[in-house]
């Protein structure tokens, strides 16, 4: 594992501004290598968790971003869906932008 990805697993496992919740979503998803994505339900699953729309809020709160990289959680079908809790515009472009970047890097 990277040390930069040890960084901050330390800053996520540390901070007493997130709940257990949202500390469980935020570590799993540092397992989700760069140019790879996941669906919400298949983090949720991954973590115990059966609400995809519960996934969905803790990442629209992660104070991490990008460090936690929410913007690699998408729909099950496969679409952008949502980041930074809007559903269309500057911040789907964003996402996809992210995602790009990280694939041809």
């Amino acid at each position: 594992m990277e040390d930069c990805t040890l960084e901050i697993r330390k800053k996520v496992l540390s901070s007493q501004d997130i709940t257990e919740f949202q500390r469980k979503v935020y570590l799993e998803l540092l397992n989700v290598p760069r140019g790879e994505t996941i669906s919400y339900g298949e983090l949720g699953k991954r973590i115990g968790c059966r609400s995809a729309q519960a996934i969905g809020q803790a990442l629209r709160r992660n104070p991490f971003a990008p460090d936690v990289p929410c913007h690699r959680v998408i729909a099950a079908d496969g679409s952008l869906c949502g980041f930074s809790g809007q559903r269309e515009g500057e911040m789907i472009e964003k996402k996809r932008k992210l995602l790009e970047e990280e694939r041809n890097a």
